[in-house]
């Protein structure tokens, strides 16, 4: 067995959610949980297929959301993966809905930050064993810090008052 680890490579924008999910109607039903929960949500997805063609599926409604899927799908390589790409709307707006996909398994991460995925190598092929999301901790928030972490949630609507 051989450890890696591949880098997901996107815009510093751009948000990600990475998972795990089992069978090829996983396109579709992500797809349609995705514009029901967002409308005109720009994004791409992209499906590792992991028996059969092995092929990466894809699907969106931006071609360079897609396009991002695409790569990183074939490079991160692992078995029933999948990668959602989206340029207009946040991980917290969709989050739910792509959990509750029947074929969606799990959810590694769902970030704007820089994320690496921890893999094992086989002869079989690639699994997930985890991924690295953005920095360690560089200490504890203040009471300033969380003073602008509040009016942030409340700038964006997340929270009233």
């Amino acid at each position: 067995m051989e450890l890696l680890t591949v880098k997901i490579e996107k815009p510093a924008e751009v948000n990600v959610i990475f998972g795990q999910a089992h069978f090829i109607k996983t396109v579709e039903d992500i797809h349609e949980a995705l514009v029901g929960a967002v409308p005109g949500i720009e994004f791409g997805l992209a499906f590792c297929e992991a028996s059969g063609p092995a092929l990466v599926r894809t699907s969106g409604t931006s071609k360079e959301m897609i396009a991002l899927a695409k790569a990183n799908a074939l490079t991160i390589a692992a078995g029933h993966t999948f990668l959602i790409f989206m340029a207009n709307a946040f991980p917290v707006n969709v989050l739910n809905a792509v959990k509750m996909v029947p074929e969606v398994c799990r959810v590694f991460c769902a970030t704007a930050n820089p994320v690496e995925v921890v893999l094992a190598k086989t002869d079989q092929g690639r699994g997930v064993l985890g991924v690295i999301d953005g920095e360690a901790p560089k200490g504890v928030e203040t009471e300033d810090d969380a003073a602008e972490r509040i009016a942030l949630l409340r700038k964006f609507g997340y929270k009233l008052g």
